[in-house]
């Protein structure tokens, strides 16, 4: 029996990846456009679940660590919050669709105060892929969780990007490496 799989589209909003976003990964996260918004339609037309998992912050929070390390970006009610190029496009088409859902977090991990790991397993999902940004922030962060609750990982090496080239290099072979992630090019490979 084919494993129950599920796509954690993470981050991948104008404030990390436009030219002008707050926080943005710039070239390397635009060069991924294309191919996350075709994994994702692909997802989302095989009937497969299709979490956006998307940071979200209040303006000036003294109590969030990221204060500290960070310029504001993805603040609530701001146009950066919003899906870059198109995988927003993707996501306006097919919003409402019961396999669809959005999710706001407020850490790293897409599972860190959320209930995605309750949405995932009322589904009987065991096979999580990722893609998005930053492959070495919170995508990192997420699939070491996925990792420690046992779910199979599957990362989409050609759809993740970040800023930092050489955390992206360690985080593809951490992936592998240390939480024996599937990393792949292309469905298949």
């Amino acid at each position: 029996m084919e494993k129950k799989k599920a796509l954690i589209n993470i981050d991948y909003t104008k404030d990390f990846v436009a030219a002008d976003g707050a926080l943005t990964c710039g070239a390397p996260g635009q060069a991924i456009e294309e191919r996350i918004a075709a994994i994702t339609e692909a997802f989302i037309r095989s009937q497969h679940y299709v979490v956006f998992a998307i940071d979200i912050h209040k303006e000036n929070d003294p109590y969030h660590p990221e204060t500290k390390l960070f310029p504001p970006h993805n603040i609530e009610g701001t146009d950066g919050r919003k899906l870059f190029g198109k995988l927003e496009d993707v996501y306006q088409r097919h919003q409402d669709d019961e396999n669809v859902y959005w999710m706001d977090k407020t850490r790293y991990s897409a599972f860190a105060g959320t209930d995605l790991e309750q949405q995932l397993r009322a589904r009987g999902i065991s096979e999580l892929h990722l893609v998005g940004v930053c492959t070495d922030i919170c995508v990192l962060h997420t699939a070491v969780d996925a990792y420690n609750k046992g779910f199979d990982i599957v990362v989409h090496e050609d759809a993740v990007a970040s800023f930092d080239a050489e955390g992206h290099v360690w985080a593809l072979r951490h992936f592998k490496g240390s939480l024996g992630a599937a990393v792949i090019r292309k469905e298949g490979e």
